[in-house]
């Protein structure tokens, strides 16, 4: 089918939800159907729940679903992150047990990456695991996870040499959340709400058949998880229909009629304002008065600009990894691209508001809306590797700048953290 064009494509999946599709339709009924057609995700393998296509021929499906008013496939980081790696990296029987999963929504999933002294330095990582027959015992602790609390699985990098340099001591698992030795605390934001977790693994375990890649071969599996995370968020775009994957939901057993109406009634405070919309700015501009400012209206513009230019951007991206390509430097170039639109978002709301943009509730501006879309915009320059990591890698591996002095690179892991302590 590789070999459609997009009215092709988009004749035949209208043909398909003419035959399936179904507002009546529970949530779990519609994805377990999308899986098993291979229209969920399009360019997902054709042996794994896909169709083998293109990006640009996966556009052309996603616009007919978009038209038809279908429920979008899950979308989450079981299908940004976890799945692509599996693919990429897994063995069959990983494939087996953890792809239908996904495609489906039946299980959610989440990221264990960041920790107190690793964030930017991912690579320093001290959560550990030592091996125990078939199983790892792990201890550490991770910070600055999203959805943790209503996850079922998580992928995870983990220290399991210590004897060798930072690089090269890591292995990369895919581990059960829900298991006593994981404690998960929230974190209260500036915003009030608490998206991100702190993690703590106590005596907790992964099989080793969980590891993905070879051991103490994982951070290549990391470096190409977080380039596949910012291609699939850190520029805007988005590919999901908002109703969350997973048992813990509570949504695979609504009606896609009934959880289309929850998630409008729900609060998602990142989603209250939309960043980077030149259009949302327009109707915001002309509310109070100033769609006429000239200043007000290049500001918009640029914005305008900056959002057509980081799509663009991200659809490359996102074709090169369709085509098997490793991410390249336009996952780091979205990545800054989606900071600087998130504070260009920011900026341009509250300048529109004036004071009325410090107020929040039923009687502010738009409810609050922009106060918290500004409160909420500060997440943009750390997700998925900070911007200074970003331009420190647009820097040295695509412009070909020297590197910055890394004196423990070659050092065994075990001797950098003796001389941290000393």
């Amino acid at each position: 089918m590789s070999g459609l064009d997009a009215d092709s494509i988009r004749a035949e999946v209208r043909d398909w939800l003419a035959e399936n599709w179904s507002p009546d339709l529970t949530v779990r009924e519609w994805w377990r159907r999308l899986a098993d057609s291979g229209w969920g995700y399009p360019t997902w393998p054709e042996e794994w729940f896909g169709k083998g296509f293109t990006s640009e021929q996966a556009a052309a499906v996603r616009i007919e679903m978009t038209e038809a008013g279908a429920v979008a496939p899950p979308h989450g980081i079981g299908q940004t992150m976890g799945a692509p790696i599996i693919l990429e990296y897994g063995t069959e029987d990983q494939k087996q047990r953890f792809i239908r999963p996904i495609a489906t929504g039946e299980e959610a999933w989440c990221q264990f990456f960041s920790e107190p002294d690793a964030g930017s330095d991912l690579a320093s990582l001290k959560t550990r695991a030592v091996r125990d027959g078939e199983e790892w015992i792990v201890n550490g602790q991770k910070v600055w996870n999203s959805g943790t609390l209503t996850s079922d699985r998580a992928v995870l990098p983990l220290r399991t040499n210590a004897d060798v340099p930072k690089h090269k001591g890591l292995s990369f698992f895919i581990i059960d959340v829900d298991q006593p030795g994981i404690e998960i605390r929230p974190i209260k934001q500036l915003n009030g709400d608490a998206e991100f977790n702190e993690t703590f693994f106590t005596d907790a375990r992964v099989r080793d058949a969980d590891l993905i890649g070879e051991l103490n071969n994982g951070w290549g599996v990391t470096l190409e998880t977080l380039a596949n995370e910012r291609a699939a968020y850190a520029a805007g775009v988005d590919y999901g229909g908002g109703i969350p994957p997973g048992e813990q939901s509570g949504m695979l057993d609504l009606t896609c009629a009934e959880a289309i109406a929850e998630m409008r009634t729900s609060t998602h405070h990142q989603a209250a304002f939309p960043l980077g919309s030149g259009a949302a700015l327009i109707e915001l501009a002309r509310e109070h008065a100033c769609d006429t400012d000239p200043v007000i209206r290049q500001r918009i513009m640029q914005l305008h600009s900056m959002s057509e230019t980081a799509l663009w951007t991200a659809m490359r991206a996102k074709a090169a990894a369709d085509q098997g390509k490793a991410p390249g430097p336009e996952s780091s170039l979205g990545h800054i691209a989606g900071v600087n639109i998130a504070r260009a978002t920011r900026d341009l709301g509250l300048s529109i508001l004036g004071a009325g943009g410090m107020l929040m509730g039923e009687d502010a501006p738009r409810k609050g809306d922009v106060a918290m879309m500004a409160l909420s915009s500060l997440v943009h320059g750390i997700q998925g590797g900070t911007e200074q990591i970003q331009r420190n890698i647009v820097g040295e591996r695509v412009l070909g700048l020297p590197k910055e002095p890394q004196v423990d690179r070659d050092v065994p892991f075990k001797d950098v953290l003796t001389s941290r302590r000393s």
